[in-house]
């Protein structure tokens, strides 16, 4: 029996290499002989890094940067030693968990965080990137970063303009001779799950900014101040484009990576299910097993396990999900290429007990004990 197992994490509880395990400890035990690859499985979101740093050969980076309020914030990312690519998650350095709620405001707020933790892995070696930027706190179209990667945002009279938005008002050039060589070279895989462009009704400031403070009369503002950023992007860069479909994700930010990088923006899923070459383990394998924390109708909306089950069907491969809850609505999933899920938890049991680390992983192997029991027994009646 070869069986390939790509589960995403149970937040809270178990990461995705230990979901995976689990399964794997249960077929195994069932059949020693049976072949089990164990493969990292995130969704380009939160959870992105820890999961491809456990399933390469990887180094984890801690590094102090500025946050959205240019305060410190302790960041971290991955490298992918044999791969020389860098894995970062941009809300790890401008999100919008690092504020409070009283004090967002994407007037201020700024994504320099982010391009600190990219110069400080281009320092390091890295060319490849893989970056998540879903979840940030940030609609400065990506000018904090791209300062901190050398670009130069001045006004009328040749200073810098503030960070945040705002600076955005009093935009005049963009000046790219300084930004860092290497750049050059870099290739930036964006994981991004939205198709907004970055200005009008269906742009960052109206779609997105209200959830981090902004106010009406801000959101008006904001997208004036962001097209006179997009024409003057368009002066230095012929690749700029406000209305290409995802300019407009966090807050702008895939607007600076598509008009001043080499960067391709791609839904999370397929980057990572690229990244792991999960493609030719599914070719060999008998059963795909698959799954996520929470199994529920937004599963198939662009979450892990759709993506794993959606590559598993283009082989005809027979797909199961393991998760800590079924909602009623999780019946969806059967109509895109999970053939059938499966609860782990056993009993009454309050959420704390449930999330347990130890309990976790004892309830998904056991689950899946018993669910390879019954194929084992239906192989050999075969």
């Amino acid at each position: 029996m070869n069986v390939l197992v790509a589960i995403d994490s149970f937040k809270g509880s178990l990461s995705s290499m230990e979901a995976g395990n689990a399964v794997r400890d249960a077929v195994l035990r069932l059949d020693k002989d049976a072949k089990v690859t164990v493969k990292p499985l995130a969704d380009g979101g939160e959870g992105t890094v820890e999961a491809l740093a456990s399933g390469f050969d990887s180094e984890t980076i801690h590094l102090t940067v500025r946050g959205p309020l240019l305060k410190p914030v302790n960041a971290k990312y991955c490298i992918l030693k044999e791969r020389n690519t860098a894995v970062i998650e941009m809300a790890s350095a401008a999100g919008i968990t690092l504020i409070d709620a009283s004090e967002r405001n994407p007037f201020v707020t700024t994504t320099y965080g982010v391009g600190e933790l990219i110069s400080d892995a281009i320092r390091r070696g890295c060319r490849r990137f893989i970056i998540g930027i879903g979840g940030s706190a940030t609609n400065d179209g990506g000018t904090g970063m791209l300062s901190a990667l050398g670009f130069a945002f001045l006004d009328r009279n040749k200073r810098p303009v503030d960070p945040g938005a705002i600076g955005m008002k009093d935009l005049a050039e963009i000046r790219t001779d300084h930004a860092m060589p290497a750049l050059k070279d870099c290739v930036f895989h964006i994981a991004c799950d939205v198709t907004n462009p970055l200005c009008g009704e269906n742009g960052c400031s109206a779609v997105f900014a209200p959830q981090k403070g902004a106010t009406p009369e801000m959101i008006d503002n904001m997208d004036i101040w962001l097209k006179n950023y997009a024409q003057a992007a368009k002066k230095v860069s012929e690749k700029a484009d406000q209305n290409h479909a995802g300019a407009g994700a966090a807050g702008g930010l895939g607007f600076a990576f598509l008009s001043f990088t080499n960067a391709t923006l791609k839904p999370g899923i397929e980057i990572v299910l690229e990244q792991t070459g999960i493609e030719n383990d599914i070719k060999g394998a008998d059963i795909v097993v698959t799954g996520e924390g929470r199994l529920d109708s937004q599963t198939v909306m662009g979450k892990a396990p759709a993506g794993v089950a959606k590559l598993a069907k283009k082989y005809g491969k027979t797909v199961i999900a393991f998760s800590g809850c079924v909602t009623e609505d999780a019946e969806i999933c059967n109509e895109h290429g999970i053939d059938a899920y499966f609860p782990i938890v056993r009993g009454v049991t309050t959420l704390e007990e449930a999330l347990n680390h130890d309990n976790a992983y004892k309830n998904l192997s056991a689950a899946a004990y018993q669910v390879f029991r019954l194929i084992t027994a239906g192989n050999r009646q075969a």
